[in-house]
């Protein structure tokens, strides 16, 4: 039987989205494209590269997200630790072309039982981040 105090819950948020892989692709991977949907960064795709998401502070914390790259695959997957507010977690992008575009994944995993705020507050903050990713995908080429 499972161990209830390790057991973790993740954030999934699925989109269909009208734009080809590599074009979504741009838009996780580019900081200048990355801080219009997400955050201000100094990310780059590549395995073990350490970077930060920084926002405006908030109450009760300094609005840093440190990560770390662990998985690149170009116009498939991408993933990185997401560590805040004594979080640690993982954020996993996956794009899989379609007939009309790519459905896009994002799963973060990682949550604990005990952190219902950390968990709440990513499940709303994906749903306009993800809506601010595709206002991002409508204005580029």
């Amino acid at each position: 039987m499972s161990n209830p105090a390790t057991e973790t819950l993740s954030v999934v948020v699925e989109r269909e989205i009208a734009s080809p892989p590599e074009k979504i692709w741009r838009a996780l991977t580019q900081p200048h494209l990355i801080e219009e949907w997400l955050m201000k960064n100094d990310f780059k795709p590549v395995v073990d590269h350490r970077f930060s998401l920084r926002m405006d502070p908030q109450p009760n914390w300094n609005g840093v997200v440190d990560c770390q790259v662990l998985v690149v695959e170009p116009n498939k997957t991408l993933s990185y630790t997401w560590g805040a507010l004594g979080l640690g977690s993982v954020v996993t992008w996956t794009l899989t072309p379609t007939s009309t575009g790519t459905h896009l994944r994002m799963e973060q995993s990682g949550f604990r039982p005990d952190q219902p705020q950390s968990y709440a507050g990513a499940k709303f903050g994906w749903q306009k981040f993800l809506a601010n990713l595709e206002q991002v995908l409508a204005r580029i080429d």
